[in-house]
């Protein structure tokens, strides 16, 4: 070969042969580090010299460097490149000089900034000496400087082609991106022309912005939730940062960004508008507010659509507003599937491929272009109607003649089963700096929806290559779209060879950028909000270390696992079949430093019920379906499958043929089966630790097993004293877990950072405490005569009361969090914890968190001076405690898990803030809780606790059916039901035994036409100190979550009120509550009784704090830690206007569950308007859930149960018919209204199964006939199992994506509003709202 080079061997690795000899077709002569090139004894030609890397001082080899200086001097010059200690050797031959570093440079994410560009690599390195760049001669320069301690990485002569980098740019086992420095040696060696490389002069250039929109994505559903309120919550600190003024749309009055209290550490958005997220009204925003710029990337698909539509009219340009981050175009770029797979074309990358097919010949033909197997799929056929896989044409054939039966159009699929899921989050700023910051890896290979699978970080099975080979295509593809700020990419990867293809990109932060900060550390929408103004990486923090740069990939020296968290149980006809489709409504993130450990305590996380990952012992496996198909349908119990197969000795290989799991991850799940086989086996706790006792307990440990699972298996009953018996073990033993940080910099740098987990897979502690022993309660102490304890009291009082704050202060506070989302305890709870922990650092108390809830914003490490990401269970909540010193804990604005937990904490010494353990049980326990109702002489309806069917039946036909059947110490009316007769109420009561454990069912009596009342109060020592009473809509029998509230009340009378005050008064006083509280009131005429009291902050805390402008939690938090409290000064008659809080619920994703409203909660999120008047509020906050308003003149369906409710809709009927729409009726409705009132009004065939749709029935009005409303009101709160008219009707509605109202009082208020006009409205921020009040 023409091109020779010499390298200089001083431990060279074969990678660099490689390039030379594969890459770029060189001669290539390996010579040892002493050969003396000036004698040159072996007669090597050369054109071009190398110096390779290698250990140690560089000032060891005088004979290389006399080499060299040889090799300088010549004329015309020869090339010369060096690699790591090349770099060295090179300098102290040009005459510079070297030193020894203090930890030297290791490890595979190092950023290097190139000076002749100024963009940023992420280079391999492994060195302990560096060159001293001060020292370098003239005629030299440096040429790459490492991002973080700016020492020296490479030189370069100023005229003559020599020059030399310390990092590796061949390293394998690292990125190759500066794989082009052979590239350009090589070209030098063989004399072409080497282009000319310069800065792209954009920081000269950057904008600055006075004015930021930033649109929120609305109410929680499913597939977008609590995320988008820790990314909008990140976007609007790091534009406050750069001193810019932030407008928020976003109508979800439950999340921490729409609040408005501002602090240095907090900052909050300038203006908030809870309005409907509608192209309309975002522009008339922008008209009011005049803002430079908009983000639609941090509000999930609600934003980015507005944004896409509001670009694509040209209104945006038309307004000046320039959309900041990834421009519109590329983000169309990724959400076209025809324009992505163009663009993927353009570089060389592909989609999975699918093609059409409208005959049999068309399908071979596009079966044989894919490649057999393939998956045929039938078009426009609802679930997978007529698909299957064929592995030939003969397959096919016969696949093709069924599927042409159901459709006319068939889609020909690569089959993709059983590839590999894998997802990427890639940041790339306008200088073109490109950084992949997490990679994760689905544990259910491809076909099931990536929200619904169990997620790893970083992927556990990937090969070196088929890692850098993905990031490499990564970076490509993100730069080839244009994309600034941050995005996703996901791909499949077949598990046998290294075939992949590009599932999708999302341009925007999703549901995994949330899970990705939590799971490195790296503050993905901060960084992204920076980087859309115009700021590049290098020149943003690293928030884990606080002085090194952002431009850099996070290296993890622990694993992460996200599990998703379903409610499908809630919803009957609901299949719990996972697909393509989303159905989870949260999610938990485990953090551990085993595989093993991760997935126990991610179970534990999902189901408090659990005691770690179990097969059988789960309960959640099933008798009655073989476990051979258990294993092969995916479902949301699925793993609880794997994991008894496993127990029963399966085998790994068999396993996996049914599941295409990948061995890896089934092998550690064996690990667990096998251990706890072992322990079962044994089932005798001095037996199983009679030896080696220390390295037995801790080998269970690592691998994730809780005290309860070891008591359970050890038959030690009941489990609390169990588990208490086996921790005692454990700490005699000396085994305890240690506290570590998040570390992302492989210990290269200290990090500086308050996030914590905790594992036994250690041996020392990240963080110091600061207190021996914890503040311990002795349970209830006994108390001595009144008189002796008042005199004593005034005497210590005032300086036992000062000092005891101040040691509170020191010790610190536990905040515990609100775990997993699901239905009925969203992220409202997020938002009480957040707001505890802000006013507890505002009082000067070190404040504590823990939660495991990646999606929410009390997980954001800056919140809180200690976040310790972990379980809520009793054993690591005590170690925490235990470990921290602390001097309490708060259970009271989490929600019920939390809540929960205070008894069994109380009875482990903890001290509890606020109300006492003792009290919290006493108002869970439904029996207690109702004496003492009948001894403060309060109104309650009758009840009666239960312990038999029989009982229960008698009871009820005493009070008279309708009754209410519930469990105690549930959230959000879990197996709740109405039951109409006996035999509804046996079904319910079998369904109420299986979730209240040993805890008593009250059956009570339902009162029907009740209207029903919340009261949010916070009370100290149990006077109440602020309340706020809000009226529901609809009327009793819907639950409270998912019913419409009124705030401030606008139909109560006042003799209503003062009873309300009055028993609200006696409660807090009976149970002696200190913190927050809510009670359910009911109404009739002037009649209240009490539904139910909880102890703890509810649902509706955000939504009154926020329409009162007043913050309940602060004001509780100070209350429970013992400060003196002053309550808000709140005048109702001074608010002169009104929010409605309306909810928002998910039936489109949930395929065959009812959408009617009953007991037992179904909505997954919420949001409020305000408004000048109540109607108005409410049709804003209805338009603010997605609900679609009917066109003028378009048809609305009618169709209504009973005369009464026919006669209370009467006056909104004759209302749409006044405004023009076309009524349609159901038979019996719309003889009514042609009857009594006169109403034209089409009748319409009510429909006896989902097929009935011929001409003139209700479902093919709604399919075919441009129904735009439908209006379905039905008997009431029966749940009949039976699927009835009212109810295809119904799902058609949701299914077709049309407006749905399924309450009277609901359909009455939409028809008052809009025939008031009141579609048209003003958009007013909630400050214009408050100086009202203030006026």
């Amino acid at each position: 070969n023409t091109t020779s080079i010499i390298a200089y061997d001083c431990g060279m690795k074969f990678n660099i042969i490689r390039y030379f000899v594969d890459t770029h077709k060189v001669k290539l002569t390996v010579v040892p580090f002493d050969y003396d090139l000036e004698a040159n004894p072996s007669n090597i030609q050369w054109d071009g010299l190398f110096l390779s890397n290698g250990p140690g001082d560089p000032s060891m080899c005088p004979e290389t460097i006399k080499s060299i200086q040889y090799a300088l001097k010549l004329e015309p010059p020869r090339p010369i490149f060096g690699i790591c200690l090349g770099n060295q050797l090179l300098a102290l031959a040009a005459g510079a000089k070297t030193y020894k570093l203090k930890y030297g440079n290791r490890g595979m994410n190092q950023p290097c900034i190139d000076l002749r560009t100024g963009r940023c690599y992420i280079t391999p390195q492994n060195h302990g000496y560096a060159v001293d760049t001060q020292s370098l001669p003239s005629e030299w320069k440096q040429l790459f400087m490492n991002a973080n301690d700016l020492t020296n990485e490479g030189i370069v002569h100023i005229n003559k082609p020599f020059f030399s980098v310390q990092f590796h740019p061949e390293a394998s086992g690292g990125p190759l991106d500066t794989a082009f420095l052979f590239d350009k040696f090589v070209g030098h060696v063989r004399k072409e022309t080497q282009p000319l490389v310069l800065q792209d002069g954009l920081n000269y250039r950057r904008k600055t912005y006075k004015k930021v929109l930033l649109v929120g994505s609305g109410g929680l559903s499913i597939g977008q939730a609590g995320e988008f309120d820790y990314s909008g919550s990140q976007c609007i600190k790091a534009l406050k940062e750069e001193g810019i003024e932030v407008i928020l749309i976003n109508p979800n009055i439950a999340t921490v960004q729409t609040s408005s209290e501002k602090s240095d550490t907090t900052p909050a958005a300038d203006k908030v508008y809870f309005l409907p997220i509608r192209p309309h009204v975002v522009m008339d925003i922008i008209r009011k507010e005049r803002p430079d710029g908009i983000i639609v990337s941090m509000g999930g698909q609600t934003a980015l659509n507005v944004g896409v539509e509001l670009w694509n009219s040209g209104e945006l340009q038309k307004e000046g507003v320039e959309v900041l981050g990834t421009q519109i175009p590329a983000i169309e770029a990724t959400e076209d599937r025809e324009i992505f797979s163009q663009k993927l074309a353009e570089i060389g990358e592909s989609i999975a491929l699918s093609y059409s097919a409208t005959n049999i010949d068309e399908a071979l033909e596009a079966a044989n272009k894919i490649g057999y197997p393939i998956l045929v799929r039938a078009a426009f056929a609802l679930g997978g109607l007529g698909s299957g896989f064929a592995a030939n044409d003969e397959e096919l054939k016969e696949l093709a003649a069924k599927a042409f039966a159901t459709s006319n159009q068939i889609l020909i699929d690569q089959d993709l089963r059983g590839w590999k899921e894998l997802e990427y989050e890639v940041v790339r700023d306008s200088s073109d700096n490109c950084i992949t910051v997490c990679n994760m890896e689905n544990f259910d290979p491809l076909g099931v929806h990536t929200g619904d699978s169990i997620v790893v970080a970083p992927s556990q099975t990937l090969t070196n290559r088929e890692y850098f080979m993905l990031r490499k295509t990564a970076l490509k593809v993100v730069r080839h779209l244009g994309i600034v700020g941050e995005c996703n990419i996901q791909y499949a990867l077949n598990p046998k060879s290294e075939k992949y293809c590009i599932i999708e990109v999302n341009a925007r932060l999703s549901r995994s950028s949330a899970l990705a900060s939590k799971a490195t550390g790296y503050p993905l929408a901060y960084v992204a909000t920076k980087l859309s103004l115009g700021k590049d990486l290098v020149s943003i923090r690293n928030s884990v270390t606080k002085t090194t740069t952002a431009c850099f990939e996070p290296s993890l020296d622990y694993c992460v696992l996200k599990m998703p968290r379903w409610d499908l149980k809630k919803f009957n006809r609901v299949s719990n079949k996972l697909g393509s489709s989303m159905l989870s409504v949260g999610e938990v993130m485990a953090i551990g430093r085993t595989f093993e450990e991760v997935m126990q305590k991610a179970c534990r996380m999902v189901n408090p019920a659990l005691d770690g990952i179990e097969g059988a012992g789960s309960g959640l496996t099933s008798d009655e379906i073989p476990l051979e198909e258990q294993l092969k349908i995916p479902t949301d119990t699925r793993l609880f499958a794997v994991q008894r197969a496993l127990e029963e000795g399966w085998g790994v290989d068999k396993v996996h043929d049914l599941t295409k799991i990948d061995k890896w991850f089934l092998s550690k799940l064996q690990n667990i089966a096998s251990m706890r086989n072992a322990l079962v086996k044994s089932g005798n706790l001095e037996k199983s630790f009679a030896d080696n006792a220390v390295d037995r307990m801790r080998t269970l440990k690592i691998a994730g097993f809780s005290d309860r699972q070891i008591a359970n298996y050890s038959n030690l009953l009941p489990l609390q004293q169990g588990a208490a018996q086996v921790r005692d073990l454990r700490k005699s033993l000396g085994v305890t877990p240690c506290v570590k940080q998040i570390d992302t910099l492989a210990a290269e740098f200290p990090a500086n950072t308050n996030y914590l987990y905790m594992t036994y897979s250690g041996n020392h502690d990240d963080v110091s405490s600061s207190f021996d022993s914890p503040v311990m309660d002795s349970g209830e102490a006994f108390t001595p005569r009144k008189d002796f304890q008042s005199r004593i009291r005034s005497v210590s009082m005032a300086e036992k009361r000062h000092d005891a704050v101040q040691e509170s202060k020191e010790r610190g506070v536990v905040v515990l969090g609100c775990g997993a989302y699901c239905i009925g305890s969203s992220v409202e709870f997020d938002w009480c914890a957040v707001s505890a922990v802000r006013q507890l650092r505002k009082d000067g108390f070190k404040s504590i968190i823990i939660n495991y809830n990646p999606e929410t914003v009390s997980t954001d490490y800056d919140e809180s001076d200690r976040l310790y990401f972990e379980e809520m269970s009793l054993e690591r909540v005590l170690d925490i405690y235990e470990r921290e010193g602390a001097a309490g804990v708060v259970v009271s604005v989490g929600g019920q898990i939390p809540n929960n937990l205070a008894g069994p904490l109380a009875e482990s010494g903890a001290h509890i803030m606020g109300t006492s353990a003792r009290d919290i049980e006493r108002a869970e326990d439904r029996k207690q809780f109702s004496d003492m109702l009948d001894d403060l002489g309060v109104k309650q309806p009758q009840w009666s606790v239960l312990s038999s069917k029989d009982e229960a039946v008698e009871f009820s036909n005493k009070v008279g059916f309708p009754v209410l059947v519930r469990p105690s110490f549930v959230l959000s009316g879990a197996a709740m039901r109405v039951a109409s007769d006996e035999t509804e109420l046996r079904n319910f009561l079998e369904l109420a035994a299986d979730v209240a454990d040993d805890k008593p069912i009250v059956v009570t009596k339902f009162i029907l036409g009740a209207k029903e009342i919340e009261f949010d109060g916070v009370a100290s020592g149990g006077k109440i100190l602020n309340y706020a009473i809000g009226e529901h809509l609809e009327n009793a029998g819907v639950h409270s979550g998912d019913a419409t509230v009124i705030l401030p009340a606008q139909k109560l009378y006042v003799g209503t009120i003062r009873q309300i005050k009055k028993s609200a008064a006696a409660i807090a006083k009976g149970l002696n509550i200190t913190g927050p509280f809510n009670i359910q009131f009911m109404g009739i005429e002037n009649d209240v009784m009490v539904i139910e009291c909880n102890l703890r902050a509810s649902r509706t805390f955000p939504f009154v704090s926020k329409t009162l402008h007043a913050n309940f939690i602060s004001l509780a938090t100070r209350a429970m830690c013992g400060l003196n409290v002053t309550p808000y000064n709140i005048s109702l008659l001074d608010i002169d206007y009104v929010c409605v809080k309306a909810p928002m619920f998910s039936f489109t994703r949930l395929r065959g569950a009812d959408p009617t409203l009953g007991v037992e909660m179904a909505s997954t999120g919420e949001v409020a308007c305000f408004g000048d008047d109540a109607h108005g509020a409410f049709l804003q906050a209805l338009l603010a859930t997605g609900f679609k308003l009917p066109k003028t003149g378009a048809p609305v369906l009618l169709s209504i149960a009973s005369d009464p409710f026919r006669r209370e809709f009467a006056g909104a009927a004759e209302t749409f018919s006044k405004l023009g729409f076309k009524l349609l009726g159901t038979p019996g409705t719309a003889s009514y209204y042609k009857e009594h009132f006169g109403l034209d009004i089409t009748e319409v065939t009510k429909p006896v199964d989902k097929d009935d749709n011929g001409p003139s029935s209700a479902l093919d009005a709604i399919k075919e006939g441009g129904v735009e409303l439908v209006i379905n009101i039905s008997e009431g709160t029966t749940r009949r199992e039976e699927i009835t008219a009212g109810y295809l009707v119904r799902r058609a509605a949701v299914d077709f994506g049309i407006g749905l109202i399924t309450n009277v009082k609901c359909a009455v208020w939409l028809a008052i509003a809009m025939g008031n006009g009141m579609q048209d409205f003003k958009a007013k921020s909630i400050s214009e709202f408050y100086s009202l009040h203030r006026d």
